[in-house]
Parts: C-alpha cells; structure tokens; sequence
C-alpha cells in the first residue's frame, strides 16, 4: 500500500475538515428520462459521500482532507488528480494494488427514480483498514466525519472508529453523516441500489453504538429511523439525544431541514427550522452531500445554527438542481450570489449568470499567463507549401518541428503553449501533450466571414471529441461598423460556439480581429466586446490585435472586467508584424494587468516554413530559428511583467 502525500504542508497546517470511507467514480447516464438499460453515453466524476463532502466542502473555502482507498489504475488516479484539482488534501488515500476503485452507474429515470448499480465487491475503498488511519493526519483537523457505510464491515468499522478516538482524544470534533443505503449493508440485491430503507435491528445497533462520541449527526428521516432503530421520527430523535449530545440535524428534502441543539421538542418544526428553497428537482443522488457541505461550512465556522441551515439548504438546492454529483457542488462565491440575488428560475441548471460562476471558479487551474507558439494556420501554410513546390504532407511534419521549438523555450515550465489544427497539426498535438504544452484548436472555417465552423456545423459534437485539456479557439472578423445583419449572423454563430463549449466543459477563447475590415480607433475592439457580452458570450480568453493606444487598452478592460470578473485574460496576436513592431506592441499594454500574454505565428514560424518547405535549411535549423524568434518574444514579455508570463 502507498499513501499519497500531494499536499506536503497539510500536516503541519490544521485542516478544517476530513472525511473519511466512500470513494467510488460516479458514470452517469446522459439520457435523462431513460432506463439505465437504455443509456448510451455516461458523464464520469467522482463519487462516494466522505469524497463529495471533501469536495463540496473544499469548494465552500474550508481546509479540507479524505481519508479512503483508491485502486492502483486509471480511475484511482483519476480520483487522486480530481481531489488535489478541488484542493483537498490526499495524504490520507490509500493506493491499494491488489483491489480496484469502486464504480457506480447511476441514471435519471423521472423525478422519483433512480436507478443505481454499485459496483464495490472487494472494491479499495472498502478494504481501509485501522493501518491507513494515522494518527497525526487525523488530529491535524479540527473536525473528522465519518458515515454510515463504513461502519458497515468489520475492518472499515474499525478504521472509523480508530479515527473517532484519536480525533476524541486530541480535543476534535466528530461529525457522523448517517449515509444509510440497505443494499451496501448487504439488505437489498444488486438493483436495489436506490432503495434508501429497509429495518434492520444490526444495522442499529452498530449506528447506535457510535452516538456518543458525536457532536453533529446528520440524516433524513429514514436514516434518523435506522440510527435510533424506531420508525417514528420524534421517537427515534429523543432515543438519539438520549444516547448524545450532539447537535442533530433532520434533512426534510424540500421543506428543508429542522436542527435540534438541544432537547427535542414537542412537534418535529419546534427545533430551529431551516426553510427549503423552491426549485426543480433534477436529481436527489448528491444533495445529502452538498446539504451536509453547507452545514459543515457553517458549523465549523462557529455560524449561528440557522445560519448552517441556510447554507445547506442552498447548496442541496444547486445538487438537485443539476445532474452530476461532485461537479455540481456550488463554490463559496456561487452560493454566496445565489444566497444574495436569488434567481429568477426554478430550474437553477438554467441561471447562466450562475452557471457561469459555476464553470469559472470550478474549471482546471492555469497558470495565470500564457505564451504560446500560434501555428494552427491552414490557408497560408498551403499557400506556403505550393509556392514552394512541397507537398502538403510536409505541412504536418513541419508543425512537429514548432512544437518542438516551442517545448525547448518551455522548457517543462507551466504558461507555454502551441495552437494547432485538426487538418495538419494531430502528430503535432500529441507532441505537445507529451510536452506538458497548453493547447487551442480552432473551430473556423480559415477566412470565412461570416463565420463557418471548419468540418462541420454540428460544433457541439465535434467538440465534445476533444480531450478536456484542450481550449477551443474561434477566429471572428469582426467590426463594429459592420452590416447589421452580418453581426447578427456572426455573434450568433459565436453564441452557438460558446453554448457548445460550456455544455462540453471545454475552455473558450475568442479571437476578434476587426482591422481588417475597418478602422481600429480607440473604442474598436471594446465596442465589440461590449456587443458579445451583451449576448451573453463570456469566454475563458480573448485574442487581440495589438491596439491603436493605450486608451483602446484601458477602455477594452474596462468592458471585460465589468462584464466578467473572471475572465482569465487577453492574449496578444501578431497578424504578421515584424518583431520590433510586436515588441511595441507589448510595450503599450505592459501596464494593463488583463493582458496576460500573446499567441503569436507568422513572425515566428514564418521563415523557417518558407526555407524549410522549399529544402533550404533542415530539421535543426528551422527547429533553432523558431525557438530562437519565439524565446526573444517570451523574454520581452516576461521582461516587461517582471519576469514571469503575467
């Protein structure tokens, strides 16, 4: 067994929170309103309560850790990459090499049924042992939470309830998420996977004997029953609070939840009520784990209990709201808008000002600059290839040889990348993957205006193909002045491209060029954000023209930043220019913060392609003149930023 140490400082830093036991790879099915018989395609996450709690939480602004087992493949790497991506803390999960990582195949039949398959006979995270329980990452949190599923076997039994006394011992407290599925206790078959109760006087005791040494116990109704082994819930409360003094929270599905920090009362709505929110149920699998975030984040936060309350409510409102689990977890400035402006639709997966708080505090981490080598050119390479008399399979063999230039400039330093094309730059892709290189693919059809998708118009299925990793780029000609009915066809092709790009969860950046086709005065280029914006189109990145002054570059963030706060930034292109001239152009917006790097081509490929096309120079040769043109610039740049890329 190998324990997984990503985040370093984590034991020398308290922690707010770990979880511990659940963590499976949830596939769920994409067809809703179908039997899981009939699904066709699968959307894959992370799953398991303890793992969508370290998550959720991690989200919400807390010092979050898991304590589970993965298996030694691609999904438990998967699920180690997701957890260190959502910033909680790893040390604690176990790379078992004799088991696999748990599966679950879940789908959305209606808004009462769903159907689920657990996958986990002999699965890794249901073998962790008292061994995978240390001692000093375990009293490094203030709080650890341990579920129901784990108390279900004698050796996860064990490993919680280890957990439970060191946390005891060292002044911590002991959350209990009850988490009660019949089947993973072995009371239901394989199909069963969504029946949420079925008595059992074993099951019962064992929850019970863990009461005591609680401070906050979570549940719904069902799960208070099978806690307490009674089927009247005031009853089952009061055997509870006979057995703990923990803080009991009872989760009521839409009319909320009620808290109970003290004795229980007469009529179940007399302990400190939390109201629901009114929206659409898409899919109750996940709420009880972003409802349980929520309070966590209050709770241990010291917030006042109605205060929890309306937290978790919230976040269970995003959960339901939304298909997938983890994923769907709302982020501390998405709940924190939600919580202040509300939302005009009952269907919450259809506020785009809140998806798009969503995506842009969710997405992958960048770093936060960029330069990168732009040779995603198809007409001008042709025309290169033709003019010297080369054949156009050379065009691919060329673009590996950029790539290359740019990963020697790179050096396996973050903030470098490369722009390629489908038509001849796939070796050169898979290059630049090996080099650990950003990387954009455009969309346009070379030169088309109005703007055409390149291949097909179905953009959504093509670019759904794509690797996550890869941004999609779209080339507009656009100006301001244009023919109204030319704008209108144009933003609304782009509105498509960026619809297609958030519902594949794939990056966009959107590069305007509107000197070709009018003037570029001060307000150019801003009066065309300002009209995209307006449409709703809110890309990852932009890629701009070099500007007519630094005003142009003041009014053009002024736009982006009222519009989108988090807009990742402005790349600069080149359209050709010689150096020097591109060098001036950095010089005019070294002062603008949003400018955070450049996608330059022709000035730096272009002599090489010319010379190497036509035979003149080899392999070397054209690989040094490029890295040469392309180190230069990034040099400048980093010059200019005070020696990093932003």
């Amino acid at each position: 067994m190998t324990s997984q140490s990503e985040n370093t400082d984590s034991a020398a830093t308290r922690l707010d929170v770990i979880t511990i036991g659940r963590s499976s790879v949830d596939l769920y099915g994409q067809q809703i309103g179908s039997r899981l018989e009939d699904i066709a395609t699968f959307a894959k996450s992370v799953g398991g309560c303890p793992s969508n709690i370290a998550i959720g939480t991690a989200r919400l602004g807390l010092r979050s850790g898991l304590i589970t087992r993965v298996g030694d493949e691609q999904m438990g790497r998967y699920i180690l990459e997701q957890m260190a991506r959502e910033n909680v803390a790893t040390d604690g999960i176990v790379t078992d090499p004799e088991r696999l990582t748990a599966l679950v195949l879940l789908s959305v039949e209606n808004d009462e049924t769903f159907p689920l398959i657990f996958y986990r006979e002999n699965c890794a995270d249901m073998a962790l042992s008292e061994d995978d329980i240390d001692a000093g990452f375990v009293s490094s949190a203030n709080a650890v939470l341990v579920s129901g599923t784990h108390f279900s076997q004698a050796n996860t039994d064990k490993a919680q309830r280890k957990a439970i006394r060191i946390a005891r011992e060292a002044g911590r407290k002991v959350a209990f998420d009850i988490d009660y599925r019949p089947n993973l206790w072995g009371l239901a078959g394989h199909a069963a996977g969504e029946e949420r109760y079925i008595a059992s006087r074993g099951v019962s005791d064992r929850l019970k004997s863990v009461l005591a040494d609680c401070d906050l116990i979570v549940g719904t109704e069902e799960e208070i029953h099978i806690a307490a082994g009674e089927e009247d819930t005031l009853a089952a409360l009061r055997v509870i609070r006979d057995l703990s003094g923990a803080m009991i929270v009872l989760k009521r599905g839409p009319m909320g939840c009620v808290v109970y920090p003290g004795a229980i009362p007469e009529r179940i709505e007399d302990g400190i009520v939390g109201a629901g929110f009114p929206v659409e149920v898409y899919n109750v699998l996940g709420a009880g784990d972003a409802f349980m975030s929520g309070f966590l984040r209050g709770w241990l936060r010291d917030e006042p209990p109605a205060t929890c309350a309306t937290w978790a409510n919230a976040c269970g409102a995003f959960a339901v709201s939304r298909l997938l689990c983890s994923p769907e977890s709302p982020t501390w400035e998405e709940l924190q808008y939600f919580l202040e402006n509300g939302s005009p639709h009952h269907a919450l997966r259809q506020d785009a000002e809140i998806n798009h708080i969503h995506w842009a505090t969710t997405r992958r981490p960048q770093p936060p600059g960029l330069m990168a080598l732009a040779i995603d050119h198809r007409a001008q390479m042709l025309a290169m290839a033709d003019k010297a008399g080369a054949t156009h399979e050379r065009i691919s063999a060329f673009k590996t040889l950029a790539v290359e230039a740019a990963a020697r400039i790179a050096d396996s330093r973050p903030g470098y990348g490369v722009l390629l094309d489908d038509t001849f730059g796939r070796k050169a892709m898979d290059l630049a993957a090996e080099q650990g290189l950003w990387i954009g693919r455009p969309v346009e059809e070379p030169g088309s205006r109005p703007l055409r998708f390149e291949v097909s118009q179905d953009i959504g299925g093509r670019i759904r193909e794509w690797p996550l990793t890869h941004t999609v780029k779209c080339l507009a000609f656009y100006h301001p002045d244009d023919d109204a009915a030319l704008k209108a066809e144009q933003a609304g092709k782009l509105k498509t491209l960026y619809d297609a790009a958030r519902r594949a969860g794939r990056e966009l950046l959107i590069e305007i060029i509107a000197s070709k086709n009018g003037p570029l005065v001060d307000d150019t280029t801003a009066r065309v954000l300002a009209e995209l914006y307006a449409l709703g189109i809110k890309p990852d990145w932009w890629k701009l023209e070099p500007q007519a002054s630094p005003g142009a570059w003041q009014a053009i963030e002024k736009v982006v930043t009222a519009n989108d706060p988090w807009c990742r930034g402005i790349v600069l292109l080149g359209l050709d220019a010689p150096e020097d001239a591109l060098l001036e152009g950095f010089a005019a917006c070294a002062d603008i913060p949003l400018v955070r790097g450049f996608a330059i081509g022709r000035t730096v490929f272009g002599n090489a392609a010319k010379k190497w096309l036509a035979g003149d120079i080899d392999d070397g040769a054209a690989i040094a003149d490029m890295a040469g043109r392309f180190g230069r610039l990034a040099e400048a740049w980093q010059r200019l930023r005070g020696g990093t890329a932003a």
